[in-house]
């Protein structure tokens, strides 16, 4: 089974766990997979935690299998110490999976990021 994710940015963070609570229910009676799902409260701190840099990892680990940190540094010419604080943050969000001997792997074959901007979003900030 391919896994997939959408990320999300909702203020309404209850509202959001009420709906997506509903979806896994649906999904979970029709024994058919949901995907999964990750949101921010708000575009900041989603850029904050997503940066540029960051998403460069996960692009290169889509569909690359297991790669260790060294391996990482070098394919993206960056230095190994920063890759590694970089992929922790993204372990810690769930973007990228680490396993016993510290290899890396996206288990995801999809990422959608679902972003809105409206006048309301305006107004609260």
């Amino acid at each position: 089974m391919k896994r997939t994710l959408t990320i999300t940015i909702n203020q309404d963070w209850r509202a959001f766990l009420t709906s997506a609570s509903k979806r896994a229910g649906a999904g979970a009676q029709s024994g058919e997979y949901q995907g999964e799902r990750l949101n921010f409260e708000s575009a900041a701190a989603f850029f904050g935690q997503l940066t540029e840099l960051r998403w460069n990892m996960v692009r290169e680990m889509l569909g690359a299998g297991r790669v260790g940190v060294r391996e990482l540094a070098r394919r993206l010419s960056r230095d190994v110490k920063r890759v590694h604080q970089d992929a922790h943050a993204l372990v810690d969000l769930g973007l990228l999976e680490q396993n016993e001997d510290g290899g890396l792997i996206c288990p995801f074959a999809d990422i959608h990021i679902d972003m809105h901007l409206t006048e309301d979003m305006r107004k609260a900030a």
